[in-house]
Parts: C-alpha cells; structure tokens; sequence
C-alpha cells in the first residue's frame, strides 16, 4: 500500500473512531443520568461547558450537577424515567464537532410509561486529551416553534445552533 492510501486509510479510521466516541460520549448520557450519577454526568461537559434547554441555563459542571441532584429529578428517577437519546448525526472539523440528535423523556405514570418531552439537540464538541467533552449541549421542545427544527438542520449541516 502506498504511503498516500496508507495515510488516507488512517484518517477515515481517526473520523470514524471520532465519531464513535462523540456518539458514546452522547449516548451516555440517559443511562447516567437516569441512573442519578451527577458527577459523571457534569463530567461529560467541559468544566465551563452549557447545558441550555428550555426552561433552564446551566452553566458549568457544578450546575449541572445539581441538576441531577436536585429534587425535581430525583423525583422522576423515583418515578421511573428514560431520558433517550436518539442516533446522532456527526460533524467533526479537527478537535471540534457538532452533532444533532432528537432525544426523548419517558416517564412512568398511572402504571403506564409516556413521553413526556421530545426535543431537538444540538451539541458541539471540543477534543481534550482525556477525550470529547461537549462545550453547549442545546435543548428546544419539538412544539411547533421554529427554533426546534432549525436547530436540527444547523446540526445536520455541521452549523452552530442559531446559524
């Protein structure tokens, strides 16, 4: 094999394997966070990473951790809840990348499970040597407002949310 097809071959394997690990690191966190791991659920975000959904502005890995610790959720953990996230569509420049997912909130009620949210998300991503942390993870309720879809198509397009 050729020096240039060797090095061609080794970049496709280093985007695909940047995309597993964007994916994991993202699919990791309904189980952690269903689970009540606070702290491994903040340490999927950079230590001034955002969490922005709704109803709610999380900045840094402390609020994010209360987040998980705070009553409100430890309510629906009790309750039974899957926070799920959907297959994520990927873009990775370099050490940064935007990935685009729905995700959704089921929660047990009456005896019956029902999905109380499904929203958009957009995150963007910065490699560090101890792997991929999410720098904004962007929540929108898929409601019929505007901004929801939109921000799936700026994901999709490897935009930043609100492009």
């Amino acid at each position: 094999m050729s020096e240039d097809r060797l090095a061609a071959v080794e970049a496709r394997l280093a985007l695909l394997e940047d995309e597993r690990d964007i994916a994991r690191t993202m699919a990791s966190y309904g189980p952690l966070v269903d689970g009540g791991d606070a702290g491994a659920v903040a340490a999927l975000w950079a230590p001034d990473g955002v969490y922005d959904i709704d109803e709610i502005f999380l900045a840094g890995r402390e609020q994010i951790r209360e987040m998980v610790r705070s009553p409100a959720h430890q309510g629906w953990i009790r309750q039974g809840c899957a926070h799920v996230v959907g297959p994520p569509h990927i873009t990775v420049e370099g050490d940064e990348a935007v990935a685009v997912c729905h995700s959704l909130m089921v929660v047990h009620e009456a005896g019956r499970y029902v999905v109380r949210r499904a929203t958009a998300n957009h995150w963007r991503l910065r490699r560090t040597p101890s792997g991929w942390e999410v720098v904004t993870r962007t929540n929108r309720i898929l409601d019929g407002r505007a901004e929801s879809p939109a921000l799936l198509v700026a994901g999709v397009r490897g935009e930043p949310a609100g492009a």
